[in-house]
């Protein structure tokens, strides 16, 4: 399914039912007089948070809601139905504009939260609510009121705990796919990731968290060079960003230019994601010897400290479970 983070979508809550001019008709009954009864309330919209989409693809194709309007009121004071409220189920993370005018409405983040975005229209009065001593047989009534209309737009940040970065081809999807059940697509080319994806690493029984995977970042991303840019903003939720980095570059001594580059980058964006906690992850090892991965670990440590840089191979699944449960550790201390 296509990744989607931004959409509009036009939004139209019930009108209101209109009230009646009736009067009491019935044989045998000596004395009549006004029994028009009331409309029915229109049904509100609301969007409603949900912890099963992950994206907003579901609007692809539908783009335009409305409630249900209220039933218009009835003889012997009988009031109209209220129409039925509709519930938009939007994922975690979904930010509401205006798209009018880009005002921020709210923000969704907590699994059945409601939003309410168009309020429906006010019911109608029928005659009998006119009814009083000096006028017995009133005529007027009224109509129900139309429901709100608004144009939203509607723009996702994925919630995750953490978030994989770095150049294409680093290793970012395989890195996933070991550490989770998620199934993202993995290839040797660049871009292999054109969508963000998302899985949950299970530690035990439970404690699990969520992690992101990125597209890959070129230099010039934040000036939306690349697939990085549209994407960028999704990191900023993370509390812990995973710098995945080839460790063939080591050797070709890339490294320290290629971090500096996607933390360019990052602080091009938003400079509150370069302040954010980062690890540098030196994957693909399984690509080299233990004498080159000996010399390469005494390099890198003069270099970074030893508790923020780990060594993986998706392909062996050498350093994944010290990875994971690390990654653990670190997120029970930020929320402690």
């Amino acid at each position: 399914m296509k990744f989607v983070d931004e959409v509009e979508i036009e939004v139209k809550a019930g009108k209101g039912g209109n009230g009646i001019a009736s009067f009491r008709r019935e044989k045998y009954i000596e004395f009549g007089g006004p029994d028009g009864g009331d409309g029915g309330d229109g049904g509100n919209i609301y969007l409603k948070g949900t912890k099963n989409l992950n994206t907003l693809a579901d609007f692809r194709t539908k783009k335009k809601f409305d409630a249900q309007n209220g039933e218009n009121g009835m003889s012997k004071n009988k009031t109209g139905k209220k129409g039925d409220d509709l519930d938009i189920l939007v994922p975690l993370g979904t930010i509401v504009c205006n798209a009018e005018n880009g005002v921020v409405i709210s923000e969704i983040i907590v699994d059945k939260e409601k939003l309410l975005v168009a309020k429906s229209g006010k019911h109608g009065f029928g005659n009998l609510r006119f009814k009083s001593s000096t006028n017995r047989a009133p005529r007027k009534f009224t109509k129900g009121d139309p429901g709100e209309e608004l144009n939203l737009k509607l723009e996702l940040k994925l919630l995750a705990d953490a978030g994989f970065l770095g150049k294409p081809n680093a290793g970012k999807s395989s890195l996933l796919r070991a550490m989770t059940r998620a199934k993202p697509k993995v290839a040797n080319y660049p871009f292999t990731t054109l969508n963000p994806s998302l899985g949950v690493v299970e530690i035990g029984y439970g404690e699990s968290y969520v992690i992101a995977d990125i597209p890959g970042l070129i230099e010039g991303a934040a000036e939306g060079i690349g697939l990085g840019i549209q994407f960028l903003k999704h990191l900023s939720r993370t509390n812990i960003l995973l710098h995945v980095v080839d460790i063939q570059n080591i050797i070709e001594n890339k490294v320290i230019k290629e971090l500096d580059e996607i933390n360019l980058e990052l602080e091009k964006f938003d400079e509150k994601l370069r302040e954010k906690k980062q690890y540098i992850i030196l994957n693909k090892i399984d690509l080299i010897s233990e004498e080159d991965l000996k010399k390469i670990k005494e390099d890198i440590y003069k270099i970074y400290k030893e508790d923020i840089v780990f060594f993986t191979s998706s392909v062996n699944n050498k350093g994944i479970e010290d990875l994971k449960k690390y990654i653990s550790n670190q997120l029970i201390k930020n929320k402690s």
